[in-house]
């Protein structure tokens, strides 16, 4: 939540009316269908119901209608585009110093920082090439900090540099020496760099122990207070692991600080981040009209995380240009209500009928269904034609079918969750993996995220998608164990977390999590 907050403020602050309430995660009792829900339900009355008390949302409707922000005008698009053209010429200027690579790669790494670096790519990928082809036989005379720094950046942009390079950093007896302990600038670079390995660099792996190892010590007694703030940043997540444009706020406070700092690009930095904000305002309040147009905010027994669904998607893309942020919100929105249907409040004989209706794409069918699942199946409905509509139209290809599988494949596994829980199952590992790394929503997710980026569909890379190849399985199971874990402690009694919570029973013979 103060994680949202502090990216949804801009760097000019004026008074707020945001107020923090506590929220109390998870509650979980029985309700009966006597007790209102917001919206009327046609089931018996006798039925008896979960509740996880999830609380109304932070942001209210009201509140995000609110948001507004003066950067918008034509003067400071002017502005922006004056200062791009001022840091062009700077990025040239520094790329024409051969004999100073360390001064150019600082500041490309400082434009990607201050999430920046996107107006400037094809300044940037010339500035790489030059380098690239020209150092190739001069690795082994770069000190600590432009060897790490060189090798964070060009694998960054895919280039092909080998471990080896730190292989002269080490000592007879496989250590890493200690003459470089001096330059805690190039032992944070060669931290960072390290996360850039790939399975099976041991070298790196050591590097990043001995980085780590080294930081922690010195970072007790950092004098530096900017240094200290930039260690202890590292340490927390690396920069590889950040969300950038969460990041790009961070640093430009941080950047703002040091000495030597260049005054335009600090000043292109905020103009930017408040620029795009004012566009994520924007996609946020329409984003917010539709959700209160589904009704599905009124669902007492879902948690309303539009604003956080929002978020996940500026995660994916934050940049101005990107047209699918709203689309991907509603996606990530309908996710997490679909999956409080599975594992809150809905039948088991209830979500059968459900899945059923999603698997057949058939409006006619709701009539079967309680009145809270027929608002949820039409929303669903109307918002995936409307995107399968919107692609045919734009880029002619039909991709309805692809979704319309992505989403029965979604919900078939929320149905399997809930058979297993209500028949007191607990599923092998194997069994609980193969079905957890559908029912984490990533695929669904995945699939709509590639067809809103790309300027052309194709049927076979469409069908690579619905084949879950194995880097999309790993990340899916990746996301929902660590999904799990972080939030087991409080929610263990959902649905979902029930399992992972009988897994560490069974496995590790522990009485409690």
């Amino acid at each position: 939540m103060a994680l949202i907050w502090k990216f949804s403020s801009p760097f000019i602050l004026s008074n707020s009316s945001f107020h923090q309430r506590n929220i109390l995660v998870c509650d979980m009792r029985l309700i009966t269908s006597q007790q209102p829900i917001a919206l009327t339900d046609v089931t018996k009355p006798t039925t008896l119901r979960r509740s996880a008390n999830y609380q109304p949302s932070l942001w209210s409707y009201d509140y995000v209608q609110s948001l507004g922000s003066k950067y918008t005008g034509g003067k400071y698009m002017a502005r922006l585009q004056a200062l791009k053209e001022e840091i062009r010429t700077m990025i040239r200027k520094e790329n024409e110093k051969v004999e100073h690579p360390l001064s150019v790669l600082n500041l490309v790494d400082d434009l990607q920082r201050l999430g920046i670096s996107y107006h400037f790519e094809e300044e940037i990928r010339d500035v790489l090439e030059k380098l690239y082809y020209r150092s190739q036989d001069k690795w082994s005379k770069m000190d600590l900090n432009l060897k790490s720094l060189y090798f964070r950046l060009f694998r960054q942009h895919g280039y092909h540099i080998p471990q080896e390079i730190f292989e002269d950093l080490k000592d007879k007896r496989g250590n890493f020496n200690g003459h470089f302990n001096e330059d805690i600038v190039g032992i944070l670079n060669l931290y960072e760099a390290s996360y850039y390995s790939v399975e099976g660099e041991s070298l790196l792996d050591d590097a990043r122990d001995y980085a780590t190892r080294y930081l922690k010590e010195n970072l007790k007694n950092m004098v530096d207070q900017n240094m200290s703030s930039l260690i202890s940043h590292a340490l927390t997540f690396p920069l590889h692991w950040r969300v950038p444009r969460v990041e790009a706020k961070w640093f430009i406070e941080a950047y703002e600080k040091r000495n030597g700092t260049n005054s335009t690009l600090i000043e292109l930095a905020k103009l930017d981040f408040n620029t795009v904000q004012a566009i994520h305002q924007k996609d946020l309040k329409y984003a917010s009209r539709w959700w209160k147009e589904t009704s599905w905010e009124k669902f007492g027994f879902a948690r309303d995380h539009l604003v956080e669904s929002f978020m996940w998607s500026i995660a994916v893309n934050y940049r101005p240009n990107f047209q699918g942020r709203t689309t991907l919100t509603k996606i990530f929105a309908m996710i997490t209500t679909i999956d409080d249907v599975y594992d809150v409040y809905g039948t088991l004989h209830e979500l059968e009928q459900f899945t059923d209706v999603v698997s057949r794409w058939d409006v006619n069918m709701i009539e079967e269904l309680p009145h809270y699942m027929r608002i949820c199946f039409l929303a669903l409905y109307n918002s995936i034609n409307e995107i399968a509509y919107s692609t045919l139209t734009n880029k002619e290809f039909f991709i309805l079918p692809y979704l319309k599988r992505t989403w029965h494949d979604l919900c078939n596994s929320y149905l399997i969750e809930a058979r297993w829980y209500n028949n007191g199952y607990t599923p092998t590992l194997n069994e609980f993996l193969t079905n957890a790394y559908v029912s984490i929503g990533a695929g669904v997710v995945i699939m709509h995220a590639y067809l809103l980026t790309l300027t052309s569909v194709t049927k076979k890379e469409l069908e690579h998608i619905g084949r879950a190849e194995n880097i999309i399985r790993h990340a899916s199971v990746i996301v929902r164990l660590t999904n799990d874990l972080a939030t087991s402690s409080v929610n263990f009694m959902l649905l979902s977390y029930w399992f992972i919570y009988h897994y560490t029973l069974t496995l590790n013979s522990f009485g409690k999590w």
